[in-house]
């Protein structure tokens, strides 16, 4: 049955990325995997893994209702006991304490206009994942490894106050954190991150006080000058293009569409034009047309936007 073959592949993608000694491909999934690693000042991680798969047919939908209808009785303890002995065997290797609390699954269709998709999203709290220390270290408790299959994504994300001091291999994007793309196979002990807090230098009262009036006089100095120098430049329109046929139009709304989904479903609108290849007034016209549509957002991120799929649950 279809319910087993996912709960199956879903049980090996995690083994593949969370058991030490296991790191080699397997045959790759018809589905597409978003693993999502939070980790603490204290070296807790917060855990979600996503499963997303086309749901073509009604025979789909019928197998994926299945799976939730035993989620919680069948999968999630079987879920559980997997990520219990994946923890006990990496705090053998590390001697560290490791612990598996808070397991739960849920599932969701969406529909898109690249289909229709059941979701299954398995989140976890992993106590002893990371090192703490005076830098935080990431990495040891993939003592075998790990196998990011084709089109699955890893992202680490990490406390606000610390700066990465070394990330190896160098993840493919650094956006609300470390982002890997598959396929790829990582070594042992890797992705390896070491964080370090950063800190201030104490100084005296008013020696900091006089310090810090003078350079905001500075920067507000030459912040106007640049503004009065560049204003024409910034404001400069955007070379003007032969409007586009409605074949195009559509299948730039399609593309940009795609180009989310495959960045995590989220981009900054700078990011898409760099990407396509395409003028700065063509992508805002079909950006505008999908955020029309309900099908994006756009969140205002300093001078940029910030392009985000409306069916995201990352």
């Amino acid at each position: 049955m279809k319910t087993r073959s996912w709960h199956t592949a879903c049980i090996i993608a995690l083994i593949l990325l969370s058991v030490p000694g296991v790191a080699s491909a397997a045959s790759e999934p018809a589905y597409t995997t978003t693993y999502t690693i939070t980790v603490e000042e204290d070296g807790t991680a917060f855990w979600q893994v996503e499963y997303r798969t086309l749901l073509a047919t009604d025979a789909d939908r019928d197998a994926f209702d299945a799976y939730t209808r035993d989620l919680s009785s069948v999968y999630l303890p079987q879920i559980k006991d997997l990520m219990q002995r994946s923890a006990a065997q990496s705090a053998v290797s590390t001697s560290r304490h490791m612990e598996i609390k808070d397991v739960s699954g849920d599932t969701v269709i969406q529909t898109s206009p690249t289909g229709r998709f059941g979701i299954i999203i398995y989140t976890f709290r992993w106590t002893g994942f990371a090192e703490p220390g005076s830098d935080l270290t990431i990495g040891d408790a993939f003592a075998g490894g790990m196998y990011l299959a084709k089109d699955n994504t890893l992202i680490i994300r990490y406390p606000s106050g610390y700066t990465v001091l070394q990330a190896e291999p160098q993840p493919d994007q650094q956006r609300d954190g470390l982002i890997w793309y598959g396929q790829r196979a990582f070594g042992a002990g890797e992705p390896f991150v070491v964080l370090q807090k950063t800190t201030f230098p104490l100084v005296p009262a008013g020696i900091g006080l006089f310090l810090v009036v003078g350079i905001i006089s500075v920067f507000l100095f030459y912040r106007m000058r640049k503004s009065r120098n560049t204003r024409d430049e910034l404001d400069e329109p955007d070379v003007p293009t032969a409007p586009l046929s409605k074949a195009d139009e559509e299948n730039l709304e399609v593309r940009i569409v795609q180009l989310l989904r495959a960045n995590g479903g989220e981009l900054y609108q700078s990011e898409i034009v760099r990407v396509l290849d395409i003028p700065k007034s063509t992508a805002s016209s079909a950006i505008n047309i999908l955020h029309q549509e309900g099908i994006i957002l756009k969140v205002k991120k300093g001078r940029e936007n910030l392009i985000r799929l409306a069916d995201k649950t990352q």
